[in-house]
Formats: C-alpha cells, structure tokens, sequence
C-alpha cells in the first residue's frame, strides 16, 4: 500500500511546470508544450511530433480557414512534395531567398538520380509550371487553389516547438487574376480573414500591414502580415503575397484577354501555420501550463467530481448526468480515483480546459456546482437550474478578456521612439518599437546589428514626413521594428 502510495506520489510530483513564465520563458514553454501534451520532439533533429492535443488545435485553425476561403471561390487541391531543380532555378529572387534552407533529395537507393529533387519548402514553382498550361484564356481566371501540406526550411537557427521547426504544417494560397486590381482586392479579403482568426477565436491581438523591402516574401511585389508580441518579441502570424507578374513572366503563365491580346496574370499567395499553437501558448500560458480561449477548446468543460467512499455512487450519478446536460460544450468527466482531487485540478489546468465543475455531495444538498475559470481562477457557485446558461456567459466573458489581455500586453510591450539610443535601449529592455524608416536594406541591416537583432516587422502607416531613426534620410513609412520569434 505504502508503495503504491509513493509511486502515485511520484507521478503527481512529475506532472507540473517546475519554472516560472517570467524567470526562463524558453524553458517555461517547452515545458508547457510538451508536459500538455501539444507537441513533442522527434528522432529528426529539429522535427516535431504534433500529438493529438496539438492537431485538434490545428484541425480548428484548417476549418475555420477553410469555410472562409471556399467562400471567395478558392478550390482544395495538391500538388506534390517534390520539386526538380530545373524548376526552381526559373526564378532567381525566388531561388536566392530560399536556396540555404532546401533539403535535397539526390539519390533513390543507391542510384544517384539524373536531376536533384528539393523537398517542398513552398511550392509556387511545381504549381505555376501546371498554371502555364491550365491557363490560356481570360475565361480561365481567376484560378483559385489553395492546398493544406507540409513544408521543409532547414533553418540552423535554433529549433523551438511550435514556433520554429524544419517542418511545418500550413495552408499555401495560390491565385491568379486578370488584373492587379482584382489580386489587390483578394489580399485585403485574406488579411481580414487572418485578422478574425486570430483575434476572435485565438484571443490573439494582431497588428496588420506592410512588410518592408528586405523582409518581403523571395520574388514578391509585396509582403502583408499581422504581427503579435510575446516575451518582448514580435511573432509573426499569417500573411499574404501580391506577387504581381513576376512568377508569371519566370513560369509562362499567360492568358489571352477579352480583345484577344496576350497578357500575364497577375497572382497572390498567403498562409497560415501552425507557428500560430506556440504563439497561442506563449501569449496565453501561465506557470500552470496551458490556457486556451474556449472558442479553440473542443472540451470547453471538464467535471471533477469530490469523492468520498460513502458518497462516491451519489456524486458520480449526478456528474454522469451533468456530462449528458452539457454535451454542447463537450463537457469531460474525470472519475479516476488512482489520483488525488488536487492532482486533477492541477493536471486540467496543465491542459488548458477552459472551465471546470467541482462537484460533491454537499453540493448536490444544495443543487449547485463550483465553476472555475482556467485564465483568471475565479471561482464561482451556480446552481443547476442555471447551469448552461452561467457557462455560456463565462465562456463569452473569457473570451473577450482573454483577447484584452493580449492586446494590453501588446500594448504595454511597444514603445515609441525619436533616437536611435532609445531605440536601442528599448529593445535592450525587451521592448518593441514603433520609429520612421526610410525603408532601405542596407539601412535595415545596420539598424539590425547595432540593435543586437531588431528587425522591421509591419508598416503602421506607409508615410512619414519625419527622418529615418538610424540614417537620417526621408522617412518613406512608420514602421514596428523588434526582436523576433
């Protein structure tokens, strides 16, 4: 008994987070990460497994996309994970920005193949060879095809769960139009629909706008994306490309219009990744591990009934009845009772389960519960008769609070500056910065060896009658500079 006792003991010592969110955030979120069951690490240096907590989360991102964009006309499809070299080599910018993270395939057994495959790091160039045969006439645009897939980048920057991995999983947008108006139309009806992502269902406050010349996607016009902050970073969320004739002209993809005139089309491309779980973790998690908004939780209640030997059968009936009550919220039932109550609080909580329910059998005297919030532990009496209609509420509530306290620690996080010393000593301090920028490369890398990393995330606005923060020269934008995820 005793020895049973101690190994149980044993397990629940193991089960929390052993360090605080503001003392050693990278140990803190690999923790959380991996002991809520997210994601893990992999035999494949710098791959990860997403365990099935981690792919529910992903499954609701994909849907929630997916009946958006089906919804401007964009059609699922797929293309395949290998690309010839040839291919690759048609678009040189394209080719130059991605050509250190390529993984290759070289050999089949051991036969060297005739040409070197790259494994997927994106994948404009299988697709747009099979546009320039799909596309001959204006009757064939807009094309709209969109595939959800896997991508490699070998990076050898340090490799993080969830928010920096040599694969990945993300949607790949690719569209073609007519005309640059329509393609333009397109980005700001995909940027509205990452911004509703984000804040309405991740609970995430994003900032949108323009990326700067030398952060803009390999072989883009243009660069869109939000932006969120975390830990005194900025962590770069979902974005879209106005890659106006460029892939058109390197791949061939050409149309003949109304008046029989040859012209190319004009293409976008956007994503969204699963870079977004490890930046949900980190805005939201706390020293008791994960917290997620209730309207990414597919279990938005669990119950933890309070058991004792003469009571147990009454208590867990009335649980058992109360799971059936709330199966609009999936509502989980926790009746081990190898493990203390304490034990399973803790262990829920490690999961991020929006609400629990205790209930005993002085509860059940009184037709009550305790509900407890996952973000904020409040805890609250409500009685059965008013059960469903307090936990929509509560839900509703958290939602909104939890989306407030991100934008607040976004907020807080961002500081404007007029000298490049502040601007230093800013980002020293873990803080991002708001400062006109004359938009050039050469200027934006000293600004980011003499900041100790910043680098530029979106525009605020694309004009400025000020000087730029480090060269002196017209400002040509405001623009969000920070260290980055």
């Amino acid at each position: 008994m005793q020895k049973e006792q101690g190994q149980k003991n044993k397990k629940e010592d193991n089960l929390g987070i052993t360090v605080k969110k503001s003392e050693d955030f990278s140990e803190w979120f690999t923790q959380v990460v991996v002991k809520s069951e997210l994601a893990d690490y992999s035999a494949v240096s710098g791959c990860m497994v997403l365990r099935p907590l981690g792919y529910e989360l992903w499954e609701k991102i994909v849907k929630l996309t997916d009946e958006r964009i089906k919804k401007l006309g964009v059609k699922n499809c797929y293309f395949p994970l290998f690309i010839p070299e040839s291919l690759l080599q048609k678009e040189k910018e394209h080719v130059e920005g991605f050509s250190p993270e390529v993984a290759w395939v070289t050999h089949a057994g051991d036969t060297k193949l005739n040409e070197r495959l790259a494994i997927r790091p994106t994948s404009e160039v299988i697709m747009y060879d099979s546009y320039s045969k799909w596309i001959r006439s204006w009757r064939d645009l807009p094309l709209k095809l969109n595939q959800w897939n896997n991508v490699v980048r070998w990076e050898f920057k340090h490799p993080t769960l969830l928010l920096r991995t040599r694969e990945f999983w993300w949607n790949e947008g690719h569209t073609a139009f007519a005309t640059l108006e329509e393609a333009d139309e397109e980005i700001k009806q995909i940027m509205e629909i990452w911004r509703e992502i984000l804040n309405d269902y991740l609970a995430l406050f994003s900032v949108a706008g323009k990326k700067s010349e030398k952060e803009k996607f390999a072989g883009a016009l243009a660069t869109y994306a939000h932006e969120c902050f975390l830990n005194g970073r900025f962590a770069q969320g979902p974005d879209a490309h106005s890659d106006g004739q460029n892939f058109a002209k390197a791949y061939n993809i050409k149309f003949l219009d109304k008046e029989g005139a040859e012209e190319y089309v004009y293409q976008n491309t956007w994503a969204i990744t699963t870079r977004m779980l490890g930046v949900l973790v980190g805005v939201h998690g706390d020293d008791k591990g994960l917290v997620l908004p209730p309207k990414m939780a597919t279990n938005k209640v669990v119950i933890v009934p309070i058991l004792f030997k003469d009571t147990k059968d009454k208590v867990l009936r009335k649980a058992k009845e109360l799971v059936h009550e709330l199966s609009a919220f999936d509502a989980l039932l926790d009746k081990r009772e190898e493990y203390s109550t304490g034990y399973k609080f803790n262990y829920w909580e490690l999961k991020g389960i929006p609400l629990r329910i205790e209930i005993g059998p002085k509860d059940i005297e009184n037709s009550q519960v305790v509900v407890v919030r996952r973000d904020n532990f409040h805890k609250e009496v409500v009685k059965f008769i008013d059960l469903k209609r307090r936990i929509n509420i509560i839900l509703d509530e958290m939602q909104k609070e939890m989306h407030h306290k991100s934008k607040k620690l976004f907020e807080d996080g961002v500081v404007k500056v007029k000298t490049f010393k502040d601007f230093k000593d800013a980002i020293k301090n873990k803080k991002g910065v708001i400062a006109p920028f004359c938009n050039e490369p050469k200027c934006e890398d000293f600004i980011k060896d003499e900041s100790g990393g910043a680098s530029s995330r979106v525009m605020i606005s694309e004009h400025s009658s000020e000087k730029c923060i480090k060269c002196g020269k017209s400002a040509k934008c405001i623009m969000y500079f920070g260290k980055s995820y």
